[in-house]
C-alpha cells in the first residue's frame, strides 16, 4: 500500500503503543473512514520480522489526518490504547527536550484521555503517554507540548494538584544522561523495605512527610495487588531525603525494623557491590538467580514460590506477564547459591500443571551473547572441517 505521492508533513501520523499482532490491514480498516490514505507501514524488526509496535500513516490532506487523530487517539485496539501524533521528520525536535514534562504519582484511575483533556487546556499537545504494564498504569507518564511556554504554564498550574485524591508531581523532563550526572551531587529518591503488608501509598507518605515535601510515595505490589514489603518515597529536596534516611533507617514500625536508604538503579547497586565486596561476591549473588521456562498458564508468582521454597529461602519469584497472560517464563532468586543449585537439580524437568519445567541459572544479556557467539564459532569450525558433499 504505497504510492509515489509525497504527503504534506501535517498529513503524516505516527501511531505508537500498538499490539504486536496489529497489521496494515487492521490499521487501514481503522483509519480509512477519515480520509484518503496514501500509505500505511507497520515497522518491523529486520531480522525477526516482528512488529516494533509503531506505524506510519499518510493521508492526502492534513485535515484528514487531524480528524483521525482527534477521533482515534487513545482508542483501545486489541486491548491497548494506541497513541497518535503528527510524524516529526526532524529528530532534533524530539531530542531537544523543549516542551517535554514528566508526571508521576498518578492515580490508577487516570486514563490517557482524562489526562489529555486536563492538560490540553495549557496548549496543543504533540504526544502524551502514561506508562503501563500488565497491572495497568504504573503511575507516571510523559507529555510533549508544542511550545516550551505551554509546558512551563502546565508545570506552574498543575504541580501538586489533586487528581482522584492523589497529589501529582509535574516537572520538566530531564534526560537520563543528565539525571545520572546530577545524581552525583545528591539524591531525592528513598528506598524503604521490611514494612508491614497493610501499609499503602498514603500510609507510607504519612511516615515520611515530617521530613519535607514529598512528590510521590509508592508501595510496590504483586499481580494480585498485595504489598511486596518495599517501596519508594521521593522528596522535593536532597536535604530532606538525606534526613529521612538518617532518622528512619532501623526505626521500629509495627514490630518491624525499617531499612531505609538512597534508591539506586540496578547498575549503581552492581557497582556498589563490586567496590565493596569485589567481583566474586557479585558472581556468587548472580548464581542465586534462576531462569524458569515452559511454565503452565496456571502458574503464578505464589505457585512458583511455593514449589521452589522447599529448597531454600526464596527472596523473589516472578512470572513474566503480558496483557494479563503468562509469557511462559519467569525468575526465582534464592538467598544462597547452594540452594539455587539444589533447585536446579530437583526442579529441572519437574512437571507443574501439565508441562515439564526447564530450570537453569539466569544469564545477563552479555553472557547470553557471548555463549551464542561461542556456539556459532564452534559450528563454523565443524562445518569447515567436515564439509557437506
Amino acid at each position: 500500500m504505497n504510492l509515489a505521492t509525497v504527503p504534506h508533513p501535517m498529513a503524516s501520523l505516527y501511531v505508537g503503543d500498538l499490539h504486536p499482532c496489529v497489521t496494515e490491514t487492521l490499521l487501514y480498516q481503522l483509519f480509512s473512514p477519515y480520509g484518503c490514505l496514501i500509505s500505511i507501514k507497520v515497522f518491523r524488526d529486520i531480522v525477526r520480522k516482528r512488529s516494533l509496535e509503531y506505524a506510519w500513516i499518510n493521508y492526502q490532506q492534513p485535515s484528514e489526518a487531524q480528524k483521525a487523530m482527534e477521533v482515534l487517539n487513545f482508542k483501545q485496539v486489541m486491548g491497548r490504547p494506541i497513541r497518535i501524533m503528527h510524524w516529526q521528520r526532524d529528530p532534533a525536535i524530539r531530542k531537544s527536550g523543549s516542551g517535554n514534562i514528566f508526571i508521576k504519582n498518578l492515580h490508577k484511575c487516570v486514563s490517557h484521555i482524562s489526562l489529555y483533556d486536563t492538560l490540553s487546556l495549557f496548549g496543543p499537545i504533540l504526544s502524551l503517554k502514561i506508562v503501563m504494564d500488565e497491572n495497568g498504569s504504573k503511575g507516571y507518564g510523559f507529555v510533549h507540548f508544542a511550545s516550551e511556554k505551554a509546558a512551563q504554564n502546565c508545570i506552574e498550574e498543575t504541580n501538586g494538584m489533586l487528581l482522584f485524591g492523589k497529589k501529582m508531581f509535574v516537572g520538566k523532563f530531564i534526560p537520563r544522561q543528565d539525571r545520572i550526572r546530577s545524581s552525583d551531587d545528591g539524591f531525592t529518591n528513598v528506598y524503604v523495605k521490611n514494612f508491614a503488608d497493610h501499609l499503602d501509598d498514603d500510609s507510607l507518605r504519612c511516615l515520611f512527610e515530617r521530613f519535607g515535601t514529598i512528590t510521590s510515595s509508592k508501595v510496590v505490589t504483586d499481580f494480585q495487588g498485595k504489598s511486596r514489603g518495599f517501596g519508594f518515597v521521593s522528596f522535593d529536596k536532597t536535604n530532606d531525603a538525606e534526613r529521612a534516611v538518617d532518622e528512619m533507617s532501623g526505626k521500629e514500625v509495627d514490630g518491624r525494623y525499617l531499612y531505609v536508604s538512597r534508591a539506586q538503579t540496578k547498575r549503581e547497586r552492581d557497582l556498589f557491590l563490586k567496590d565493596t565486596f569485589g567481583r566474586d561476591y557479585v558472581n556468587r549473588l548472580q548464581g542465586s538467580n534462576l531462569y524458569v521456562k515452559n511454565l503452565d498458564d496456571s502458574v503464578d508468582d505464589e505457585t512458583l514460590r511455593h514449589h521452589f521454597s522447599q529448597y531454600g529461602t526464596v527472596t523473589s519469584a516472578k512470572v513474566m506477564m503480558h496483557d494479563f497472560h503468562s509469557r511462559g517464563f519467569g525468575f526465582v532468586c534464592f538467598s544462597k547459591p547452594e540452594d539455587a543449585a539444589k533447585a536446579i537439580k530437583h526442579m529441572n524437568k519437574r512437571i507443574i500443571g501439565s508441562k515439564p519445567l526447564y530450570v537453569s541459572l539466569a544469564q545477563s544479556k552479555e553472557e547470553r551473547k557471548e555463549e551464542l557467539n561461542s556456539l556459532f564459532s564452534l559450528h563454523s569450525q565443524m562445518a569447515w572441517q567436515f564439509p557437506v558433499c
